[in-house]
């Protein structure tokens, strides 16, 4: 399974390939499934382009992408988007319009209390778990770990040369995963390699200008869509 993240904390100061309005985001969104993609990531963003985990913010995103496409979508709960652990989950239980998952990152002040939330509200849950935090051990701690939706393995290592290893330390920590399947990405220069050794390991993963905003080659990629088609190919190597 590949699924396409349209634009994370990237800014229009990335360029302006990077989606941030409900409308572009849609666009960008149809043009990746057209491509072959199977899951759609999203951060939602206030007109003034600022993330939030408002339903201001949330239902015009997921709206605009759904009269678009016929794939789950799924959306951010970082901190950042919404530092107080209460506030956010205020937030989450404030939305009209619900994403079919949405990741919450385990080394995050909360994390267990919205993961909680949100299948209450049946909403899937990935459980991010970061390379470099005590995330994989707070999971498997965790009773909720079984009923997650999976586990998105982020990598955050983005040195070329050394984040497959980075990557298969963080399988490594993550053990039987409570059983769940799991989705192994890396970030800036780390994308690629740990794309190419999910691919070899049989995983999920994902890709998009959240991760990267470059091809393997080091050419700028024009689109989200223009990602998901060369990680269709790069899978296979």
């Amino acid at each position: 399974m590949l699924q396409v993240c349209l634009n994370g904390r990237r800014t229009g100061a990335d360029g302006a390939g990077v989606p941030l309005s409900p409308a572009s985001l849609a666009r960008s969104a149809a043009e990746a499934v057209a491509a072959g993609a199977a899951e759609i990531h999203v951060h939602p963003r206030t007109p003034c382009g600022r993330e939030s985990l408002s339903p201001r913010a949330v239902g015009p995103a997921l709206e605009a992408i759904r009269a678009r496409v016929r794939v789950p979508v799924g959306m951010t709960t970082g901190a950042w988007a919404e530092p107080d652990p209460a506030a956010r989950l205020e937030r989450v239980r404030s939305w009209s319009v619900r994403p079919d998952f949405a990741s919450v990152n385990w080394h995050e002040p909360g994390a267990g209390e919205l993961a909680a939330q949100l299948l209450d509200l049946d909403i899937g849950v990935e459980a991010g778990i970061w390379s470099g935090t005590d995330g994989a051990a707070r999971f498997a701690a965790s009773p909720l770990g079984p009923r997650v939706l999976r586990v998105l393995a982020e990598v955050t290592d983005p040195d070329p040369a050394t984040a497959e290893d980075s990557a298969r330390s963080l399988l490594a920590e993550l053990g039987t995963a409570h059983g769940r399947p799991v989705l192994l990405h890396g970030e800036e220069g780390g994308t690629w390699p740990v794309l190419r050794l999910a691919g070899r390991l049989g995983l999920a993963t994902r890709i998009g200008l959240e991760d990267t905003l470059l091809l393997p080659d080091g050419e700028r990629a024009l689109s989200n869509a223009e990602l998901v088609r060369e990680a269709l190919l790069q899978r296979g190597r």
